[in-house]
């Protein structure tokens, strides 16, 4: 049941109309896909992810990505993958719940209506996650969303 709230969609963030990477996030982490250039050999990526800062890209040129992350990660936790020609990289958010509106400060922000989607859709995973057994994948909110960090004594940790 939990496998229906998940992300329904990844986000685009497109500059100058070429797409940069896709995004999606759930209540413990955000996740970047980056499509790999052709011809160039795995061995050769590089992604230092810190606490709040990411930079990846190809050795030997300048990288690709190299800037401030929105919300601070946990750096032992945070990690990435290639594979079929896509450079996956999974932050564990450090805030558990909090809802980001870009991975990256100041680049490709959701607008307020997808932003509040996804506080709906990270509130309705904590339920999922709290109350196993229920089935929330109904359920919607009318008026605005609570924080899924804050509402009803926050988020349990075990």
């Amino acid at each position: 049941m939990a496998e229906k709230l998940a992300p329904e969609k990844r986000h685009s963030f497109l500059h100058n109309g070429q797409k940069v990477f896709e995004w999606d996030q759930t209540l413990d982490e955000v996740n970047m896909y980056i499509n790999l250039p052709p011809n160039v050999h795995s061995k050769q990526f590089y992604c230092k992810i810190q606490s709040k800062h990411l930079e990846l890209g190809i050795k030997g040129n300048p990288p690709y990505l190299n800037h401030d992350l929105t919300c601070p990660v946990k750096t032992d936790s945070s990690f990435w993958t290639l594979e079929d020609d896509i450079m996956h990289i999974t932050l564990q958010k450090r805030d558990k719940g909090q809802t980001w509106a870009s991975p990256i400060v100041g680049q490709g922000q959701l607008d307020p209506y997808a932003t509040d989607l996804e506080q709906k859709r990270l509130m309705l995973q904590r339920f999922q996650e709290e109350n196993p057994g229920f089935d929330f994948s109904q359920a919607q909110f009318s008026g605005n969303c609570p924080d899924p960090r804050t509402f009803m004594g926050g988020i349990r940790s075990d």
